[in-house]
């Protein structure tokens, strides 16, 4: 095992616990992980766990997935694994990597690499290493070079990643210039690490994510979604959600989080809005039930984007942000679509941000049956997250106001409650249904049967269920109103 550095010496009762961590972890899976080194060691080549999967290993949270590497070229990989893997997948061969599986366990097997970067496509190029220390080099993350040999259990780590795990600090193994020139998604991966694993990043991998920022534009929208997914489902989000508006890294791909820091003036005061969000975030997350719940957090965090371009200041000094729910979605919309989230996804987080400001107003009495009938009915199978959403974007300081706003809520629970025993609220229909329309009216398919059967969806929420007689008795004089009977 590499020698820990004197200034991590403090750190060392950590180490030992890591160390301890990562062979109860090994263990589980050595059987498996063992076979296979023995296999390709018969085979005349090394077999190492490497990267993420000896990170997790020390925090003592290793999955099922299992990441190695060995100076094998995947046809030698295939031969020596062909007969001993349950299933063999080759989709990531034009990268070096085999994967297969056995026992329950995901394995992909990776030629070393001296991988570079043209820097100006947004791909690597592959070109095969010849040596565990040099594949270790190109990685993007200390924490992240480190490997076990396999069935020796041969501790390598040349940059000082179980020192850098312990102080839980994220540090490039060469220069972060350097290894940012390569593949500037790994600005964003420092971030998401930050957000997953609750570590600081180093003063000289942040200050060349800030100087480098611009150089994000080389990579996919795809794989830049893919990490701010991961962000943003972290352990502690707003750390990494922070860690990319400072240096710059936001501006490149979802500019309206920077937008939110809007000047705060003394004559024209208004809640920080961008303080606010990430607070909102955080609340949300407060209120998950089952892990991760990424449409809810994406809203949290989308939901006053729209403030921005709506804020005015009144002639009293007061600022609003009329319509900005509108705007929001609208923004939301686009930038969700640049970022090529799924339409379904999308769709979700829109509807969100367009409904959070709904509820307010229901605390004045204003709102009738139908009102209600009307929020549910909006809000759909998307009912309980605006619930959760709307609680989350109350981070008033003022006691009695958050009480109120808290008491407010909970009364429209209690109220949608009450009406959807009384009716299914879940799924408002008309009091008749298409067949009905046509047979009373006495007409075929058409726009004419759509016109009324919204009229009497309409009605539904206005009024509640309708007798049948009385139902078909609206319908007539829409009917004759609309010119449908003479």
């Amino acid at each position: 095992m590499s020698e820990v550095p004197a200034s991590h010496a403090a750190d060392r009762r950590d180490l030992t616990a890591a160390q301890r961590n990562a062979v109860a972890e090994l263990l589980r899976v050595s059987p498996v992980a063992d076979e296979l080194g023995r296999r390709f060691a018969q085979a005349g080549h090394e077999l190492h766990l490497v990267g993420g999967s000896v990170r997790d290993a020390l925090l003592g949270r290793l999955g099922d997935d299992l990441d190695f590497c060995t100076d094998a070229h995947p046809d030698e990989t295939i031969r020596v694994i062909r007969g001993w893997a349950e299933s063999i997948w080759e989709t990531g061969r034009e990268f070096g990597t085999i994967g297969c599986q056995r026992d329950g366990l995901r394995l992909e097997i990776t030629t070393f690499r001296a991988e570079a970067y043209d820097q100006v496509s947004r791909n690597p190029v592959v070109e095969y290493g010849t040596n565990l220390v040099d594949d270790l080099k190109r990685r993007d993350f200390t924490v992240n070079a480190m490997a076990v040999s396999v069935p020796e259990h041969r501790f390598t780590d040349p940059y000082g990643g179980l020192a850098d795990l312990a102080a839980k600090i994220i540090r490039t193994p060469g220069t972060p210039q350097e290894s940012f020139r390569d593949d500037p998604l790994r600005m964003l991966r420092a971030a998401r690490f930050a957000a997953q694993l609750r570590f600081t990043v180093h003063p000289d991998v942040r200050a060349a994510m800030t100087r480098m920022a611009a150089d994000l534009d080389r990579i996919t929208a795809e794989r830049i979604r893919d990490e701010f997914t991961k962000l943003l489902c972290g352990a502690d989000p707003i750390t990494g959600l922070r860690l990319l508006v400072d240096t710059g890294l936001a501006e490149r791909f979802l500019p309206e989080l920077t937008g939110l820091k809007l000047e705060i003036d003394e004559h024209a005061q208004h809640k920080d809005v961008y303080e606010h969000t990430l607070t909102v975030v955080a609340n949300a997350m407060s209120m998950e039930e089952d892990g991760c719940d990424f449409v809810l957090r994406m809203a949290a965090l989308m939901h006053d984007v729209g403030k921005p371009g709506t804020k005015a200041v009144g002639h009293d000094g007061r600022v609003s942000f009329h319509h900005h729910e509108v705007v929001g979605a609208r923004l939301t919309k686009a930038r969700m679509k640049a970022m090529r989230y799924p339409k379904d996804v999308t769709s979700q987080v829109v509807k969100l941000v367009g409904l959070h400001l709904r509820f307010y107003g229901y605390g004045r009495g204003e709102w009738t049956d139908s009102a209600v009938r009307r929020y549910v009915t909006d809000a759909g199978d998307l009912l309980t997250r605006l619930h959760k959403l709307t609680r989350s974007d109350c981070t008033t300081r003022n006691r009695r106001k958050a009480a109120q706003l808290a008491a407010d809520y909970d009364a429209l629970e209690e109220r949608i409650a009450r009406i959807a025993a009384e009716e299914d609220l879940a799924r408002v229909r008309p009091d008749l249904d298409g067949n009905a329309i046509m047979e009373l009216l006495g007409v075929p398919p058409g726009p004419v049967v759509g016109r009324a059967w919204q009229y009497l969806k309409e009605l539904r929420l206005e009024r509640g269920p309708l007798e049948r007689d009385e139902a078909e008795a609206e319908l007539l004089r829409w009917a004759r109103d609309q010119g449908v009977l003479g």
